[in-house]
């Protein structure tokens, strides 16, 4: 069955105490075990390393009474023996292992033959510890006139076997209440590290379902308040994203119904006229039927116009525009534009002039997209500014940047159309603007020109007063050429 991360986490820190717990246990009894038993032998051996004792021993050994004598020199001696206790006895043995005198609170008159006894029969001091025996002991050969004989000194163990005892209740009960503790403690760890997880899966699923606003608040610094943070950043990414999405794919929605709704005008111009021409073959005088293939020439010219406009704004998208940069006169190029300009405005019998404010210094661009800009701006001046209208071109530098204003006294454009005049196909006046074969893609051409020379446009315009439209570019040209 599968477990939740809740339940997964409180388990391992109940597994963690109990192993700790378990663990600390077993070296603390085990710390109890090796100090009773170096405790042990550290005592024996400072009593009998005592010379007086020694050879009071091996005096009492000389006498005819020997275990008897030396029995009560190791009562005098009890004491520091520590057989007071009444878990420690000492015993007077033959060179043999039998039991010939001992304290008053001896066991049984038969004694198990340990190691240490075996060593003291064989003439050796026995102080070997056996960890794993339920007893520790001494034995000391002692040789007299009378006999050898062998000081034997046996602790129960009683006392360590107690506390350890006492020791594993300790540890029970401490495991007892310091589960108790943990599971209050994991539960609130467990919660306070499950509930901004829990948060963030439900956010989620929202955000896999579609719905990008879900958002979870942790303030905390630590890496679950990162790894909110890092959602709620990602998530208002993928909201942006899917706007941005939205928003394009409304754009071509758009787009496709321009095109083809640009292209379906003149077309349709054309089959009617072609149409017309064809249906009346010699009813049709020779001065109707060249203004019919005038209109047609006109139609052809205007979509051969629209698709050039449309694929060069492709190949914007695209990043495969080549510049030319390099250095030039901007002051030229104005001149330039605004004689190539005179004569249609002339011809609309506009009055056109231009003016420098300032002397202006060459600046790094390209210089034909440059004037194809300043043509477009001129140009609209003329086409949406009534027959003997005023437009004023004026230009200079102001500090690093050169500029370029066309001001006009024409048609204007309401304040509400103004934001969108550089987006493709947008026009204020479409019939107008189709009359003056306009596609509705030279501004557009325009703002892309002028962006990729770091450049901007600004523009200000009253309905029935006319339009004024500025060209602002950087001298040193764009920093990523």
């Amino acid at each position: 069955m599968n477990k939740s991360l809740y339940t997964k986490l409180v388990i391992i820190m109940l597994v963690l105490i109990l192993s700790i717990m378990a663990v600390v246990g077993a070296f603390l009894m085990r710390g109890v075990r090796n100090f009773y038993l170096s405790e042990f032998y550290e005592q024996m051996r400072t009593v009998f390393s005592n010379i007086e004792l020694v050879d009071d021993l091996r005096s009492a050994a000389d006498g005819e009474d020997a275990p008897e004598l030396m029995a009560q020199i190791l009562r005098a001696y009890s004491g520091e023996l520590g057989v007071n206790s009444g878990k420690r006895s000492y015993y007077i043995l033959s060179s043999t292992g039998s039991r010939l005198a001992g304290s008053e609170r001896a066991g049984s008159e038969t004694l198990s033959i340990t190691p240490n006894i075996l060593t003291a029969i064989g003439g050796h001091e026995g102080y070997a510890s056996d960890v794993g025996a339920d007893y520790m002991d001494v034995a000391l050969p002692i040789s007299g006139e009378t006999g050898s004989y062998i000081v034997y000194i046996i602790d129960s163990k009683d006392d360590v076997r107690s506390l350890n005892d006492r020791l594993f209740e300790i540890i029970v009960d401490a495991i007892v209440v310091g589960l108790v503790i943990s599971v209050i403690l994991s539960l609130l760890l467990a919660k306070t590290l499950i509930t901004p997880i829990r948060n963030l899966t439900k956010a989620s699923e929202k955000v896999a379902a579609g719905d990008f606003s879900a958002k979870v608040d942790n303030p905390a610094g630590d890496e679950i308040g990162i790894l909110t943070r890092t959602f709620n950043n990602m998530a208002g990414q993928l909201e942006s994203n899917m706007d941005t999405l939205k928003k394009s794919e409304m754009m071509r929605r758009n787009f496709v119904a321009n095109v083809s709704h640009e292209l379906r005008t003149p077309i349709t111009s054309i089959r009617s006229y072609a149409e017309t021409l064809a249906d009346s073959q010699g009813m049709v005088d020779e001065e109707t039927q060249r203004q019919f293939l005038s209109v047609i020439v006109n139609e052809s010219d205007r979509m051969a116009k629209i698709v050039q406009d449309l694929l060069m704004l492709s190949r914007f998208d695209a990043g495969s525009i080549d510049f030319d940069f390099q250095s030039f006169s901007f002051e030229k190029s104005v001149k330039d534009v605004y004689s190539a300009q005179l004569l249609e405005a002339q011809r609309r019998h506009h009055e056109f002039s231009l003016e420098f404010k300032s002397s202006m210094c060459d600046i790094r661009g390209d210089r034909t997209r440059i004037e194809q800009v300043l043509i477009n701006m001129v140009s609209n001046a003329i086409k949406y500014t009534h027959d003997g209208g005023r437009i004023r071109m004026t230009a200079g530098q102001d500090g690093d940047e050169v500029w370029c204003t066309v001001r006009d006294n024409g048609v204007g454009i309401p304040k509400e159309d103004l934001e969108h005049i550089f987006e493709r196909f947008y026009r204020v006046d479409k019939a107008r603007s189709r009359e003056s074969g306009g596609t509705g893609l030279g501004l557009s051409i325009a703002y892309e020109i002028v962006e990729r020379h770091n450049g901007r446009f600004e523009t200000r315009s009253q309905k029935g007063r006319g339009t004024t439209i500025t060209l602002m570019l950087p001298v040193e040209g764009p920093s990523n050429e």
